[in-house]
């Protein structure tokens, strides 16, 4: 399956001066696959090694700190010839800071021996930094790429085109139902292949069983053995915290008497891990965003719509007739999409009841207000009293119906938040 990853990596492997590369993203996001597929269609041989536990390989980096004898030991364990540009050398799992101390090696000197590490261990990149590498993050399928697997890749132009020239999509009822079929599958690429090959629902839900379990087993990465178990309290809890009325996260829901203190590391973990998302509560709007958080206020999110349905037992009906369900799983994708984006995400609640959905701040520092307008609060004022009161000049309001504009307000289908990246990246 074709993902946007793939051009990005095209480009490093194009750059004279390009550095080692470390992806890095949850596990089953497919940067595996997506690296392997990446070598076999661009290097002439490619060279993989599982790093986890692999203690020979991991002697290799820390006794070894030579990029000649590197290579030469690397295609006497590969039974592959190493050549310079033309063979991509793959380190999976890599979670040992020897390895990464004799990779930034290859940095200047040696830059056109091709090397791409991955990682699902996020929180190791603050052992892992330095300007001799290069980064970049990974994560499930969005909209766009499911499009593309289901061999829409016109409609997601389309979408696209919609979005630039600001006019309606001519196939619109086409794409809300496809986005619907995406709210039940997820981006998650071994889901995804199933569905596109026929499975059943039920199938596809033992698949979302065995990533989740494999997300819990990574809980044991956590700094302490306490952690554990409120990690999984914590991710548990998620769903429910997303059906109140009140989605801010509250401690009250992982039990009586529970406090923040208890669950700042595991809640941490989780975030720093990209298993879930955060956005912070703001009661005002100036640049930085940061600098007006409530670091006591956040809510959480899922890093996948689809393992959201699944943890809270929706049935294909339920998402199809339901306007409080697909509400929730709105409000997560579109949650999903701009974390992807690497877009810091705040929501904002005023001391009356005005509550807007999302607020962003683009590179060029403007601050965006995204209001998700459902059926039942389609009329709501917040987005225009939160415009007025910090001037803003550009919102988006996310909807169920087509491509429009009032005034400075862009009314935007809920399946084109995709293509938001063009102003936030």
């Amino acid at each position: 399956m074709e993902r946007k990853i793939t051009e990005f990596l095209v480009k490093w492997k194009n750059d004279r001066i390009k550095k080692p590369l470390l992806i890095y993203g949850p596990k089953q996001v497919g940067k595996t696959y997506s690296v392997l597929d990446f070598g076999k269609k661009y290097y002439k041989n490619t060279v993989y090694f599982n790093t986890d536990n692999n203690k020979e390989i991991i002697d290799l980096f820390k006794k070894d700190k030579v990029p000649e004898r590197i290579i030469m030991n690397l295609g006497i364990m590969s039974g592959e010839t190493i050549m310079e540009n033309d063979t991509l050398i793959i380190l999976d799992n890599v979670n040992n800071n020897e390895i990464v101390k004799a990779i930034k090696l290859f940095s200047e000197k040696y830059a056109s021996y091709n090397i791409i590490m991955l990682t699902s261990r996020r929180e190791k990149l603050k052992e892992f930094k330095g300007e001799e590498l290069q980064f970049k993050s990974m994560s499930s399928m969005d909209f766009e790429e499911f499009l593309w697997a289901k061999e829409e890749k016109n409609l997601a132009g389309l979408i696209r085109e919609s979005f630039k020239k600001k006019r309606t999509c001519p196939f619109h009822q086409v794409a809300l139902e496809l986005f619907t079929e995406y709210l039940i599958v997820g981006g998650m690429p071994e889901v995804v292949d199933a569905y596109i090959k026929g499975k059943s629902d039920y199938f596809l839900d033992s698949i979302k069983g065995k990533i989740i379990d494999t997300y819990k087993r990574e809980f044991l990465n956590a700094k302490n053995l306490i952690d554990v178990e409120r990690c999984e309290k914590v991710f548990d809890s998620i769903p429910l915290q997303l059906k109140k009325t009140n989605k801010k996260f509250q401690y009250g829901v992982l039990g009586e008497g529970r406090r923040a203190k208890e669950f700042e590391d595991s809640i941490e973990f989780l975030v720093t891990n990209q298993m879930v998302y955060r956005s912070y509560k703001i009661m005002e709007a100036k640049s930085p965003l940061s600098s007006c958080r409530e670091k006591d206020s956040f809510k959480l999110y899922l890093n996948d719509v689809g393992l959201l349905g699944y943890m809270m037992h929706l049935t294909r009906k339920d998402i199809m007739t339901s306007d409080k369900i697909r509400e929730t799983l709105y409000e997560n994708f579109i949650a999903k999409t701009l974390a992807e984006l690497s877009c810091p995400m705040y929501y904002y609640q005023s001391e009356g009841k005005a509550e807007l959905s999302f607020v962003v701040q683009n590179r060029m520092g403007k601050i965006i207000p995204i209001e998700l307008a459902t059926i039942k609060n389609s009329k709501a004022k917040s987005l225009s009293v939160f415009m007025k009161k910090f001037l803003c000049l550009e919102a988006y309001r996310i909807t169920e119906n087509n491509f429009s504009s009032k005034k400075e307000v862009r009314y935007l289908p809920v399946y084109a938040i995709f293509c938001l990246d063009e102003i936030l990246s």
